[in-house]
């Protein structure tokens, strides 16, 4: 029996808001213990000490290869592959032919794989990125590719193990790792190390807003670099941290996790009718429209304007053009009024009706958390991802707002859904409300240390 398509579910549910509202999309939660100690403590250790997230398991992976493959990607992606070459990775982009965003990724050029290539991300990108490989395999290209879904859905253990190594103490235990300095890698590039006599890939970035290293290589030497890292991280206070801590690392670098895919418009009607329903996901919050136009994003909205290089003809270029020449909104961490989110608390405790439920570290109930904002009753934007960061003590979401808006201004966001949708995941019975916010840059460390803390 073959699954349901994206278009069958659309038109099943007679408008893709009304499917995404209400269709069910399970609980995500990363594959490694919730807690090693506790959240708190392990949210601290990147600011505080030194962290080791393990990010071998909740990622999809897609391996690609073949001669053709970069020239296609060219195609369907803004971003540059002019001097892409092994060693280097990139956040891979593509938007649909209106510069709407369809997703991101994570593409390395690893040449010590067998296809070369790895995309790694969220599901979203890649399936498009499968769809067009699909295409140009049948029309003769040589293109391929090998995908690896997350330890939630696939049997045995991935190709690579991936281990990220931030915090203020990172460089000393690398330098223990490695009995002497930190070899100079160039941010988003690829290095080479020797950890515990195994050769180690190290890509050199920050994902939790501190410097640091993600470590990759075959599965089978996982278990003795782990160790090693642990090992020479034993005296600077390293934390492993767990599924909780590690879920809120994007409201601290900045980066929306799962952005609303713009795949709904007509020059992509082909590929809804390849894409099984189940895949798409759900949003939750209290953005309601009729067009599903209004939850798309740019680029720009979302800060991921720096990927974008107008040198080689793109799907999207033409709309994407007058995108950059005139962005409508841009990237800002809200910071959220401490005596509003304790209201929310305090309501279910409270007789009566609740606000809706406020979970801690994170607070998204659906796969695309989109969250009007609100200045005075004019909708200003959108606030995706939400959560709590112990180490500053604060509540926090990742939005895109209207250009204007300046650092500092106070925006209300509406949390809570009226109507009620009928996702599993939504509380039936809640009220909305009205939380007040401060906008911040994302990411918004120096500001708030030295602004809004002030």
């Amino acid at each position: 029996m073959t699954s349901e398509s994206l278009a069958e579910a659309i038109t099943r549910a007679g408008s893709p808001v009304e499917l995404l509202r209400n269709q069910n999309w399970p609980a995500f939660t990363f594959p490694v213990a919730p807690e090693f100690t506790n959240w708190r403590d392990e949210q601290r250790s990147w600011n505080t000490t030194v962290a080791l997230m393990d990010q071998s398991h909740h990622m999809t992976q897609l391996f690609l290869g073949g001669a053709d493959l970069l020239p296609l990607l060219g195609t369907i992606s803004p971003n540059t592959f002019a001097t892409f070459r092994p060693g280097v990775a990139k956040q891979l982009i593509s938007v649909n032919k209106d510069g709407y965003l369809i997703g991101d990724g994570i593409l390395f050029y690893n040449e010590d794989a067998p296809e070369g290539l790895v995309l790694v991300g969220h599901h979203i990108l890649i399936d498009w990125v499968r769809y067009n490989v699909e295409k140009a395999e049948a029309a003769g290209k040589d293109v391929h590719y090998r995908l690896e879904a997350n330890s939630h859905m696939r049997q045995g253990p991935p190709t690579f193990y991936r281990y990220e190594l931030q915090g203020p103490f990172a460089n000393e235990v690398m330098e223990k790792l490695f009995a002497g300095p930190v070899p100079e890698v160039k941010f988003f590039h690829i290095g080479d190390f020797t950890i515990a006599g195994r050769t180690v890939k190290g890509l050199r970035h920050g994902m939790a807003g501190q410097p640091g290293f993600e470590f990759f290589g075959p599965w089978a030497d996982s278990e003795p670099v782990r160790d090693a890292i642990l090992e020479a991280g034993a005296e600077f206070g390293i934390h492993r941290v767990g599924a909780k801590a590690y879920s809120a690392t994007p409201l601290e670098s900045g980066w929306v996790p799962t952005p609303f895919p713009a795949v709904f418009d007509d020059d992509l009607a082909e590929y809804r009718e390849w894409l099984p329903a189940a895949r798409i996901g759900s949003v939750a919050g209290s953005l309601i429209s009729d067009d599903v136009r209004d939850f798309y994003l740019t680029p720009y909205d979302i800060g991921l304007g720096r990927s974008v290089r107008f040198d080689h003809d793109f799907h999207g270029r033409e709309a994407l053009e007058r995108h950059a020449a005139a962005p409508r909104r841009r990237k800002v961490t809200l910071l959220w009024n401490a005596e509003d989110v304790a209201g929310v608390v305090r309501s279910q405790l409270e007789p009566g009706t609740p606000a809706k439920f406020l979970d801690f570290p994170k607070a998204r109930y659906g796969l695309y958390q989109m969250d009007e904002v609100r200045r005075g009753e004019d909708l200003v934007g959108i606030s995706t991802d939400a959560g709590y960061i112990a180490y500053e003590q604060l509540y926090m979401s990742l939005a895109t707002l209207d250009e204007g808006i300046d650092d500092g201004a106070e925006v209300e966001v509406v949390w809570g859904e009226n109507p009620v949708s009928a996702k599993d995941s939504v509380d039936q019975d809640h009220r909305q409300v009205r939380i007040r916010a401060t906008v911040a840059p994302a990411p918004y460390h120096e500001w708030a240390r030295t602004v809004y803390r002030a």
